[in-house]
């Protein structure tokens, strides 16, 4: 769905289909609100504004737009927005099964929450498993909060993208399913108020990225295969 407002003076803002409950919602009953002005008096315009700028601030959490993939073989892209506060070598059990690299991104309320594709490829695991709503910087989030995560075979090589809730994030959504395939930079989920995105990639793609940089989901470059015959 697309509607008709200036996202930067020539293109348009789009919206995650999950938001539309809340974001009518949130119009719904500011409009209640301030229709009420006149029989309930001056004091409901305070509760009128207030439910207006929630309502302003629901369409902006829910913001979709269009990002432009980088250019070049074999890039990696962001599978969110945030912030990288965490890169190491791990060991991942359930999918990777054994050791490589975790890029750890944080979401704050702030940032689209939109999850997308890092590669090109197909999926061939996919597994939500309930828990914790810790905060979602903590090191052990990613082993004990809920989350929600899809594995990608590309050629032969195991990626995995896990979305991850946060102390107010209460409905992970993943699109795609076992068997499909995916493109990079398509959408793939969603993650709503505040959350974390974890990626797991083989040790020996190059890595573009450090702790602290801020990225763009679809368009920040993270890694690189540096294989061309690999290339996503």
């Amino acid at each position: 769905m697309i509607f008709n407002l200036r996202a930067s003076g020539n293109g348009r803002v789009r919206f995650a289909r999950e938001g539309y409950p809340f974001m009518l919602g949130t119009v719904f009953f500011a409009a209640l609100a301030w229709a009420a002005v006149p029989v309930s008096g001056p004091w409901t315009i305070v509760a009128a504004s207030l439910l207006t700028l929630l309502a302003a601030f629901v369409f902006y959490f829910f913001r979709d737009p269009e990002r432009e993939l980088p250019p070049g073989e074999g890039a990696v892209i962001s599978p969110g927005d945030g912030k990288i506060i965490d890169i190491r070598e791990v060991e991942e059990p359930s999918f990777i099964k054994g050791a490589c690299r975790r890029i750890t991104i944080f979401l704050s309320v702030f940032n689209v929450h939109v999850q997308r594709a890092p590669v090109s490829g197909e999926v061939v695991h996919r597994e939500y498993r309930p828990g914790e709503y810790a905060v979602a910087w903590h090191p052990k989030a990613s082993e004990k909060n809920e989350r929600s995560s899809l594995g990608l075979l590309v050629h032969g090589n195991r990626v995995l993208v896990r979305q991850i809730a946060g102390l107010i994030a209460r409905r992970i959504v993943t699109y795609p399913e076992q068997g499909e395939h995916v493109e990079r930079g398509e959408r793939i989920g969603i993650i709503r108020f505040g959350s974390r995105v974890d990626l797991f990639i083989p040790l020996d793609w190059s890595l573009h990225c450090a702790v602290g940089d801020k990225v763009a989901g679809g368009s920040t470059v993270l890694a690189r295969i540096d294989n061309p015959e690999e290339a996503p």
